[in-house]
């Protein structure tokens, strides 16, 4: 099935009452993903998101939200503030334990920073779903996540696609966003595999979180330095980079996203951003309730749900369906508690509905 009829199937998702099947990857495997009707009972949900800056998280957040209405769940849905708030996500799972959350759906700030907390949820019996960034402990119920290492090689197979003729070396930008973040870690491990054997010189950026004032003091340093042929990088990096090159004064620079948000695709549909590649985070957070709500009801869900990855270009930005990847227009950042309650754990209450009925 070629990318653009697999986009056409996916586009049914926000009813997934009516049209429940999706083809997507699911373990490691090419298949069909059934999403859950309606769940037998409000289990309660907390969500942790590592900020709210942008609409990547409000996408996420927005996905979370509407699963859960459709479900007919409750969601909190938390976000600690920035990639250096590790401290504030921790106590954020704490405060939803006290709570008495059913489950976790957890898009870590670093890749170990919740891991004991995660293993000791799993030990009590509560599922933990690992959501986009990645957890690097195997104590989680399931992941809702697409590699950024494939996201990373779908950019720098573009840009090799386009500089097919080139006889010289690539002189190539990397900017991969913040030290020590999961997601940044395996889109480097992408990246490293990806140019072995490329006739590539690699100029590497440095880290910063993915803001704008911290971002583009990155790409000003390298840019007073050098105007490499092509830069790769975290899609508010890329924004700015696209910039400084609009009007060619600054050397013929080309400009690749390795993830997507309003400003990336509105820079390729201008044609100043060469591309932007998208996981449809919008669909991993969906997914991510509805494999949530499956280890409740039933436990047991498939282990890795993952979108198919798409590089969106102008030539083909028209054909695609961006409500997977983005929220509706004018949709911000969704923050909601969870209500009080003094019911019991998620284990405990797959227990009772086990127990034969005595009367």
């Amino acid at each position: 099935m070629n990318i653009f009829l697999l986009l056409l199937s996916l586009i049914v998702f926000p009813v997934l009452a009516d049209s429940p099947a999706l083809e997507m990857h699911i373990d490691g495997k090419n298949g069909i993903y059934q999403a859950p009707d309606k769940a037998t009972r409000p289990w309660r949900i907390c969500a942790l998101l590592p900020h709210g800056k942008d609409h990547y998280w409000w996408g996420v957040a927005w996905g979370l939200s509407q699963e859960a209405e459709r479900l007919g769940v409750e969601i909190g849905i938390y976000n600690a503030g920035g990639y250096d708030k590790l401290e504030v996500q921790q106590q954020q799972l704490r405060d939803c334990h006290k709570l008495k959350a059913d489950a976790y759906i957890i898009a870590a700030i670093s890749a170990d920073g919740l891991n004991e907390q995660a293993a000791l949820l799993m030990a009590d019996g509560i599922p933990v779903i690992d959501l986009v960034n990645g957890m690097s402990t195997d104590k989680v119920s399931s992941r809702s996540l697409v590699q950024f290492s494939d996201m990373v090689r779908a950019a720098v197979e573009f840009m090799l696609s386009q500089t097919a003729a080139k006889t010289r070396q690539i002189e190539l930008g990397w900017f991969p966003g913040p030290e020590g973040a999961a997601w940044v870690m395996d889109a480097e491990i992408g990246l490293k595999k990806t140019i072995v054997d490329q006739a590539i010189q690699l100029h590497h950026g440095g880290y910063g979180v993915t803001e704008t004032f911290v971002q583009a003091n990155l790409v000003r340093n390298m840019v007073a330095e050098r105007h490499p042929d092509y830069i790769i990088a975290n899609a508010v990096a890329a924004s700015i980079a696209s910039k400084y090159f609009i009007d060619g004064k600054r050397g013929n620079t080309k400009v690749i996203s390795f993830y997507s948000n309003p400003q990336t695709i509105e820079l390729v549909r201008d044609g100043r951003l060469q591309a932007t590649v998208t996981d449809s985070p919008v669909l991993q957070a969906r997914v991510a309730v509805d494999l949530t709500v499956q280890w409740l009801e039933q436990g047991s869900a498939p282990r890795l749900v993952s979108p198919v990855i798409q590089v969106l270009t102008s030539e083909n930005l028209a054909e695609a369906d961006l409500s997977l990847t983005l929220p509706p227009e004018h949709q911000w950042m969704i923050h909601q508690d969870l209500s009080p309650i003094g019911g019991a754990t998620a284990l405990q209450r797959r227990n009772q509905l086990q127990e034969p009925k005595t009367d």
